[in-house]
């Protein structure tokens, strides 16, 4: 198999500095977060604020990589890993849709994040209601609001 690398491309600043601070799914909350890029990366931020959301994807540096099972909130029983959102997994990569609330510079002010301070950004990508809206989804256990 190919080896991977990913590199960071800046880094959260959140009030959430430990895994139970923050919320089980950022959109459930209104919290201001900071994405922070780094210099080498801000011309890739050029158009970014015609988008008035975006997807967040992150390394959650902080969780356990070795688990295959995981029991969502309000189950009774554990699932498969891949079946739940669970940050605890094989490869730890966050995915977080959030409001932009505004660009300074090289930082982003979001809202519906729900990364830990300090988290790796790996990728930033407009959120597309044409493309990523799929209403007739289903799922394998839901998120009460």
């Amino acid at each position: 198999m190919t080896a991977i690398e990913c590199i960071p491309i800046g880094a959260v600043r959140s009030p959430y500095r430990e895994r139970g601070d923050a919320p089980r799914q950022g959109r459930l909350a209104d919290t201001v977060a900071e994405i922070h890029v780094l210099d080498a990366y801000v011309p890739g931020l050029e158009g970014l604020e015609r988008s008035s959301h975006l997807i967040i994807l992150y390394w959650l540096d902080r969780a356990e990589r070795g688990l295959l099972f995981a029991k969502p909130p309000g189950e009774t029983r554990e699932r498969g890993v891949f079946s739940t959102r669970s940050p605890a997994r094989p490869n730890p990569i966050g995915l977080g849709i959030v409001d932009l609330v505004r660009r300074e510079g090289n930082v982003l002010v979001v809202r519906g994040l729900d990364a830990l301070d300090g988290t790796p950004v790996l990728d930033i990508k407009p959120y597309s209601p044409e493309i990523d809206c799929i209403p007739e989804a289903t799922g394998g256990w839901h998120i009460k609001k």
